[in-house]
C-alpha cells in the first residue's frame, strides 16, 4: 500500500543508497532515530525499492514505525521527496551520515524552480546514461528550468541548452546507463554553497539564483569547463545575478502578489472615481502609529478593491501623507497562495515567508482580498504583527462575511478598523461610468453614448436586483461594446459568399497543379486573385458606407442585453407589440370565456406595465380571483402567462392546501439554519430568483396558514421579500394572482334566486350582479386581514357560467380532441346533437365547467378508443360523431356511408348540423 504524502519537515535523515546491507545496518548504528532495515541488493533513487524486514523501527520526527518503514519501501511521487531522496544518499561504501542529514535539511528550504532543476538535472543524468550527477547537469537543469532567474541570466549571456547539451556530451560522452546515481563531491558542494549564498543574501530560502552562484563558487567542476567552452565570463554571470536578485528581494511576494503601485505608474489601472470619501478614512487609518490595518465591508461589485487601486494610484502620484509615501500596495491572491498545497502547515509556511518579506522591506502594504477566507491558523500569525504596526495591512469582505469570520475572533476584529463602502447611487453609478468610457472605448474599439451609459446604471438597478452598482452597471457597458463590435466585425453577404467561393477556387487549385494540369491551374490563380480584390472592395465598401452608425453603442444595445439576462422586455414598445397590447382582451378570450371584468383588469395592468407607468417599488400588479370552482379564474393566470410572458411555464404556482400548517411557511422562503434543506432555498423565492419575470399564481389562497399572509404583504407593498439566507427576492416584475373560492355559496344562491344563469350579457351589467359582487367582498373581509386586502390592486368577481358559456367552452375542449387526432391523419367532425349531449351532461352550475372535461373523455374520446384499437378507425379515415334517437353515442366511418347531408355551423367547420345515415 503505497503511503500517503507527508509533511516536508518528516523526510527521513537518511535513504540509502549501497548495496550492501552491512554497510546499510552501519548507518542506522550512527544514528539510532533512523530505520533498522532494508535487506536488499538495489535501491532505485527514483524508485526506492527495497525488501523490507521485520525488525523494529523507529519513526521520523514522530512517524510511526510502520508509516516510517511504509514510506521508505513504497516512497510518495512528491518532487520534494524524490529530491531529497537523492541528495541525501551518500557516495557508495562511504557513510556520512551527517552531509545526508544535511541535505535533506536544505531540501525543506528549496523553492519549487530550484526543485524542478534538480529534477530536470536528473532527466539529464538518465537522458546519458550515467550514474552519477555532477555539476554539468546542474547546470542543464539551472538551463531547462526556463522560469528562473538563473535561466533568463544564462538566457541573457547567450548560453542556449542545446549548446550546453552539445559542450556536455563532448566532455563526459555517453554511459551504460544504470540504475542508480549519486551525487558528485562537487555536485554536494554547490547545493552547500547554495545554502551559504542565501544566508549571504538574507534569504530564508534557496533559489536557482543561489544555485548559479553556488555553482560559479565551486568553479572546478565539469560546469565551469562547459562555461569556459562556451566562452562565457563567470564574473559577468555573478554581476547579472546580484543585480537580478536585488530587483527581486521578495520572491515569494512577488509570486502570490501584484504590485499594484507599479501598475498605477505604468497607467494601466482604471480611474477610481466616486470614492473620495473612502480612500481619505483609508488613508487617515494608514497613518495612525498602532492598528492602522483598515478592513473595507461592502457588498460584491461596490468598489472595495477599486478603492485599494485608487490609494495606490495617490501614492504613485505622491497625493498622500508623508506616513505612507513611497510605500508599495500589493493585492496579495489568496488563490495562488492556497493552491497546490500538498502538506498540512505548507499554507502557514508560505505565509511567514510573506511576513518575513514584507518585514524586510518595510514599505509594503498588503491588500487581502477576500480576507475573511484566511484560517484560524493563519489570523495568528497575522494577529502579532498587525497589533504592533510590522505589518500594514488592508482587508476587504462582505458584511455577512465579516460578521460570520471576522467578528467571531474578538482578537483579529480589535486589529482591524471597518471602513463601510456602501452602494453608490444611479447617479454616482453614471458618474462613474463615464469616467470608465474611454478605457472601454479603447478596448472595444466602439463609442458610447451618454444615453447608453444612463440607460445602463438605470436599468441594471431597476431590473437586475441580485448584483451591485457599479459592477452590474459596468459589466452591461462592458458586454454591449463587445456585442457592437461583433457585429461590426462580420463581413457582409457578398464578401462571405466571395470567400466561399475563393476557398473552392484554392481547392481546385491545389488539385490541378497535384494533376499537373498548369494550365488549369493558371486560370484558376488568376481567378483566385480577381476574388481577392473583390473581398478587398467589399470590405472597404461596407465600412466607408456604414457611416457614423457602426461602432456606436447606443440606449437600445444595453435594454437588448437586460432582456437577454433577465427575461424581461425593457425595450421600446415596438408598433406590433403596441396593437397586440391594445387588442389583448380579445385575445384572452380566446381562450377564456366570458369574465370581462377579470380580463379588463388585467390587461390593463399589463399595459401600464409595458408603457412603464406601473409604480416601480410594485409587482406588476395583484389580484384577488374569487368565485366559484370551474369558472376559469386559473385558466386566466395560464393564459396570461402564454400569451404576455411567453409561455405557461412562466407561471409559478403554488398550491395553497400544501401550506396549512404553520411550519410549512418556510418552504415558501427556505428553511432556517440547522434545518433540513437550508442550502436548497424556498420554492417561491428560488423559482422567482431564476426567473424573475413571471406570473405568479397562488391557488387556493384561503386554505393557507394565516403566517403566510404575513409573509406576503411585503410582496405586495414592497415587491421583495427576503429568503432564509438574506438574500433579497424582487417581485418587482411578477405577476401576483391569487384565487379563491371565498364568496362562491353567494354566487350560486344569488344566481339562482335572481335567475342569474339565463341573462344575457346586456342584462349582467345592472344592479343584480354589482349587488352579488358587494356580498362576495364583504365575505372576503371577514375572511382575510385589512392589511392583506389593502395591499391588493383589486378584488375580482368571477361570475358563473351561463350554458351559453359552457357550450363555448365545449366547442374549445372538442377542438382539442379534433387537433390531437389529425397529428393522427383522422378527420373527426361532430353534429349539433352530439355538442348538445355534451353540454346537457357536463354543465353543473355548481361545478362550472370541470365536469365538461369528464363529459367530453367519456361520450368522444373513450368511444373513438374503442373504434381505434378495434381496426374500425384507421389513418386518413374521416369520422362524423352523432346521436341517436336513445341519446346513444355513434361512431360513423365517413367511408361507409353512403348519404350525408352537411350543413357547417357557422361558427366551427368541425361541427354538422344534419347526419343521416343510410348505409346499408
Amino acid at each position: 500500500m503505497a503511503a500517503a504524502p507527508l509533511p516536508r519537515t518528516n523526510i527521513p535523515a537518511y535513504v540509502f543508497g549501497t548495496s550492501h546491507a552491512s554497510n546499510q545496518r552501519g548507518y542506522a548504528v550512527a544514528n539510532r532515530s533512523t530505520v533498522k532495515i532494508i535487506r536488499n541488493n538495489h535501491v532505485r533513487m527514483r524508485g526506492l525499492r527495497a525488501s523490507v524486514s521485520s525488525f523494529p523501527t523507529r519513526g521520523f520526527n514522530g512517524l510511526g514505525s510502520s508509516t516510517a518503514k511504509d514510506m521508505l519501501a513504497f516512497p510518495s511521487r512528491d518532487v520534494h521527496f524524490r529530491v531529497a531522496k537523492s541528495i541525501a544518499a551518500p557516495p557508495r561504501g562511504r557513510g556520512r551520515p551527517c552531509v545526508a542529514a544535511k541535505a535533506a535539511y536544505m531540501i525543506e528550504s528549496y523553492t519549487d524552480k530550484a526543485i524542478t532543476v534538480i529534477m530536470v538535472a536528473q532527466d539529464e543524468v538518465r537522458r546519458l546514461g550515467h550514474n552519477h550527477l555532477g555539476t554539468e547537469q546542474i547546470l542543464l537543469g539551472l538551463i531547462g528550468e526556463s522560469t528562473g532567474i538563473a535561466a533568463k541570466v544564462l538566457k541573457s549571456m547567450g548560453i542556449k541548452l542545446t549548446d550546453a547539451r552539445t559542450e556536455v556530451e563532448k566532455l563526459i560522452g555517453r554511459g551504460p546507463g544504470g540504475n542508480f546515481y549519486i551525487f558528485t563531491p562537487h555536485a554536494k558542494r554547490v547545493l552547500e554553497h547554495s545554502s551559504v549564498e542565501a544566508q549571504q543574501l538574507g534569504h530564508n530560502y534557496i533559489g536557482t539564483e543561489h544555485l548559479l552562484l553556488g555553482l560559479l563558487h565551486v568553479g572546478d567542476g565539469g560546469a565551469a569547463r562547459v562555461l569556459e567552452n562556451l566562452r562565457v565570463d563567470a564574473d559577468n554571470i555573478r554581476k547579472q545575478v546580484f543585480r537580478m536578485v536585488g530587483e527581486s528581494r521578495t520572491p515569494t511576494l512577488k509570486e502570490y502578489g501584484t504590485d499594484l503601485t507599479k501598475l498605477a505608474e505604468e497607467g494601466k489601472l482604471d480611474p477610481v472615481i466616486g470614492r473620495a470619501a473612502q480612500i481619505e478614512r483609508v488613508t487617515e487609518i494608514l497613518s495612525r502609529r498602532m492598528k492602522n490595518n483598515p478592513c473595507l465591508i461592502g457588498e460584491p461589485g461596490v468598489g472595495k478593491t477599486a478603492i485599494a487601486e485608487g490609494l495606490a494610484q495617490r501614492i504613485s502620484s505622491g497625493h498622500v501623507p508623508k506616513t505612507i509615501q513611497g510605500k508599495k500596495v500589493i493585492t496579495l491572491s489568496m488563490g495562488l497562495l492556497i493552491a497546490n498545497i500538498k502538506f498540512i502547515g505548507e499554507f502557514e509556511q508560505r505565509l511567514k515567508k510573506l511576513m518575513e518579506e514584507i518585514k524586510q522591506m518595510g514599505d509594503i502594504i498588503l491588500f487581502v482580498d477576500e480576507i475573511h477566507t484566511l484560517n484560524s491558523a493563519a489570523a495568528n500569525i497575522l494577529k502579532p504583527a498587525l497589533a504592533r504596526g510590522e505589518l500594514q495591512c488592508i482587508g476587504a469582505t462582505t458584511l455577512d462575511e465579516y460578521r460570520n469570520y471576522i467578528e467571531k475572533d474578538p482578537a483579529l476584529e480589535r486589529r482591524f478598523q471597518p471602513v463601510k463602502v456602501p452602494e453608490p447611487t444611479v447617479d454616482e453609478a453614471i458618474h462613474i461610468l463615464k469616467g470608465l468610457r474611454e478605457r472601454y472605448e479603447t478596448h472595444h474599439n466602439v463609442r458610447y453614448t451618454d444615453e447608453a451609459l444612463e440607460a445602463a446604471a438605470r436599468l441594471s438597478y431597476q431590473y437586475i436586483s441580485d448584483r451591485f452598482l457599479p459592477d452590474k452597471a459596468i459589466d452591461l457597458i462592458d458586454q454591449a461594446g463587445s456585442r457592437v463590435q461583433l457585429r461590426n466585425a462580420q463581413l457582409p453577404d457578398e464578401a462571405r459568399e466571395l470567400e466561399k467561393e475563393l476557398r473552392q477556387i484554392i481547392k481546385e487549385r491545389n488539385e490541378a497543379f497535384r494533376g499537373q494540369e498548369y494550365g488549369k491551374a493558371g486560370e484558376l490563380r488568376d481567378r483566385e486573385n480577381d476574388l481577392r480584390v473583390q473581398i478587398t472592395n467589399s470590405k472597404a465598401e461596407s465600412v466607408s458606407g456604414g457611416g457614423t452608425g457602426p461602432g456606436v453603442v447606443i440606449e437600445v444595445d444595453i435594454q437588448q442585453i437586460v432582456a437577454s439576462w433577465t427575461g424581461i422586455p425593457v425595450d421600446k414598445v415596438s408598433i406590433d407589440e403596441s396593437d397586440r397590447l391594445l387588442k389583448m382582451e380579445d385575445t384572452l378570450h380566446k381562450r377564456v370565456i366570458g369574465q370581462d371584468e377579470a380580463v379588463k383588469a388585467i390587461s390593463r395592468a399589463l399595459r401600464r406595465a409595458r408603457a412603464g407607468l406601473k409604480n416601480p417599488d410594485r409587482p406588476i400588479a395583484s389580484f384577488i380571483f374569487s368565485g366559484p370552482t370551474g369558472v376559469g379564474k386559473s385558466e386566466l393566470a395560464k393564459t396570461v402567462a402564454s400569451y404576455y410572458f411567453g409561455s405557461e411555464k412562466a407561471m409559478i404556482r403554488l398550491d395553497m392546501s400544501e401550506f396549512m400548517e404553520k411550519h410549512t411557511v418556510s418552504k415558501l422562503i427556505g428553511s432556517p439554519p440547522g434545518y433540513v434543506g437550508y442550502k436548497e432555498g424556498g420554492q417561491l423565492t428560488e423559482a422567482v430568483r431564476r426567473r424573475p419575470y413571471t406570473v405568479v399564481l397562488f391557488d387556493e389562497i384561503e386554505k393557507a396558514h394565516s403566517d403566510v399572509f404575513n409573509i406576503m404583504l411585503q410582496i405586495l407593498e414592497d415587491g421583495r421579500l427576503t429568503d432564509s439566507k438574506g438574500r433579497t427576492v424582487d417581485f418587482k416584475n411578477t405577476l401576483i394572482i391569487m384565487t379563491s373560492n371565498v364568496g362562491s355559496s353567494v354566487i350560486e344562491k344569488g344566481g339562482r334566486r335572481m335567475g342569474f344563469f339565463d341573462l344575457d350579457y346586456d342584462d349582467e351589467k345592472d344592479s343584480s350582479y354589482e349587488r352579488i359582487k358587494s356580498l362576495v367582498q364583504d365575505e372576503l373581509k371577514h375572511y382575510f386581514k385589512p392589511e392583506f386586502l389593502n395591499r391588493l390592486d383589486e378584488m375580482i368577481v368571477f361570475r358563473q357560467l351561463t350554458k351559453l358559456e359552457v357550450k363555448e367552452i365545449a366547442d374549445m375542449m372538442l377542438k382539442e380532441v379534433f387537433e390531437r387526432l389529425r397529428r393522427k391523419d383522422i378527420e373527426v367532425r361532430v353534429t349539433d346533437k352530439f355538442r348538445d349531449r355534451v353540454v346537457d351532461e357536463g354543465y353543473d352550475p355548481s361545478y362550472g365547467a370541470r365536469p365538461l372535461r369528464r363529459a367530453v373523455t367519456k361520450l368522444l374520446e373513450d368511444n373513438l378508443a374503442e373504434k381505434i384499437l378495434g381496426g374500425e378507425i384507421k389513418e386518413g379515415d374521416s369520422v362524423i360523431i352523432d346521436v341517436d334517437g336513445d341519446g346513444n353515442v355513434i361512431v360513423v366511418n365517413d367511408k361507409t356511408s353512403t348519404l350525408v347531408q352537411e350543413f357547417s355551423c357557422s361558427t366551427c367547420p368541425d361541427f354538422v348540423s344534419e347526419f343521416a345515415n343510410t348505409a346499408t
